[in-house]
């Protein structure tokens, strides 16, 4: 194939949204249960990361961010020692119950879920904030609390996704097939990937049926290594989620991210 950015290029087959679905209800019904004396399968959860920004491919992770009742932060805030740490315990019990032969464990900031069928899903419990972001447990260095707002990260990648025609969302779904077809041996995280293509893309769109492009064929391909060059990514340095404003760190990311959009503008 052609390694040019791709209308509509890497779509998810039905059959991987369909499981993906599936186990999301699932999962989302055992948190539910547990925490809300509910057997809904849709309240109080939303997909987040990739899937929830409409970046995913294929092979990529499935981020669930759950919501449990906010009376619980201060029960598990005010316990003395790592607090996160047993929080993420109960959420892993949780979906033990629904998922007995799962290999089901709680990891630094999420309850990791690899299912039978081969996907992959991260849980992320958090509590909600008034603003409509969240705080979410840290079990690493002791315990602690982080904030987000995939919310509002979401709705800026609607806007500017409305705004480009559709090139960011296939730029950054581009971004990561390289990734995983040729450098899968180095790291590149997917906020980084979706942070750096809304910072970069500018005023590139998708030509409408009919136009015409004054550019040759490779030139935005060209722009957005340019940008990762001049904005100083390939130095390690941070930049702003899109929407949130959160800071993001490409310190691990940012070798892969330069050998991938040099691979494009080849």
């Amino acid at each position: 194939m052609v390694d040019r950015v791709r209308k509509y290029g890497e779509t998810i087959s039905l059959d991987t949204r369909q499981r993906i679905s599936k186990h999301y209800h699932a999962v989302t019904r055992a948190i539910n249960k547990e925490f809300w004396n509910s057997i809904s399968d849709t309240l109080h959860s939303l997909y987040v990361g990739s899937y929830g920004r409409n970046t995913a491919i294929d092979t990529s992770d499935i981020d669930i961010l759950v919501e449990l009742p906010g009376n619980l932060f201060d029960r598990y805030n005010n316990l003395i020692g790592n607090s996160q740490s047993r929080l993420l315990q109960a959420v892993r019990n949780a979906i033990l119950n629904t998922y007995p032969k799962s290999d089901v464990r709680a990891d630094g900031q999420v309850v990791k879920i690899h299912f039978s069928d081969g996907m992959y899903f991260e849980i992320v419990p958090a509590f909600k904030n008034w603003n409509g972001s969240y705080i979410y447990p840290d079990s690493n260095t002791g315990g602690s609390w982080r904030s987000t707002n995939p919310k509002a990260e979401q709705d800026a990648m609607v806007e500017k996704n409305r705004n480009s025609n559709g090139l960011l969302y296939d730029t950054c779904k581009h971004i990561r097939y390289i990734r995983d077809t040729r450098f899968s041996s180095y790291h590149l995280s997917g906020i980084v990937i979706d942070g750096f293509v809304y910072n970069a893309i500018g005023s590139w769109c998708w030509l409408n049926s009919g136009e015409a492009s004054s550019s040759p064929s490779g030139t935005y391909e060209e722009v957005l290594l340019d940008y990762y060059v001049w904005h100083g990514i390939g130095s390690g340095a941070s930049m702003a989620a899109p929407g949130s404003n959160d800071i993001i760190s490409t310190a691990s990311s940012y070798e892969c991210l330069g050998k991938v959009l040099g691979f494009m503008a080849q």
